[in-house]
């Protein structure tokens, strides 16, 4: 299985927050899984961080590389092909970030690992939250 994680589902995972869902814990730490971080959600954690809404316990450029590495989650850039399926996504949810994170799913065949009821919404395979 190829998930792409939401970037709370992200933070939830590297914290142990008892907010993540089992199936997903167990999906993100199955090492016959591949689990994916967009390069989308370091840059909207950044951001969240500098205007004092994420804390984190150091330099978000430090931290998140270096626990998505220590939990072998690979990264996933931004490309330009991406943006084709961006283009073609219904008018459901205005934040740049997940409709980005919808797309790059869409472009890989990747299942997306969220709650957000706003990204669920949108004609992407998802991770079964149970």
């Amino acid at each position: 299985m190829r998930i792409l994680l939401d970037t709370h589902i992200f933070l939830w995972f590297i914290s142990a927050d008892p907010q993540l869902p089992v199936t997903f814990r167990d999906a993100i730490s199955d090492p016959a899984n591949d689990a994916y971080l967009s390069a989308a959600s370091v840059w909207e954690a950044v951001i969240k961080h500098a205007l004092g809404k994420l804390p984190l316990p150091e330099s978000p450029a430090e931290y998140l590389p270096r626990q998505r590495e220590a939990h072998r989650i690979a990264t996933l850039p931004v490309e330009e092909a991406a943006l084709s399926h961006l283009a073609a996504l219904p008018p459901l949810h205005r934040d740049p970030f997940d409709r980005i994170l919808v797309a790059q799913a869409l472009q890989h065949g990747l299942q997306v690992a969220t709650v957000d009821d706003a990204v669920r919404a949108y004609p992407v395979p998802l991770l079964p939250t149970t």
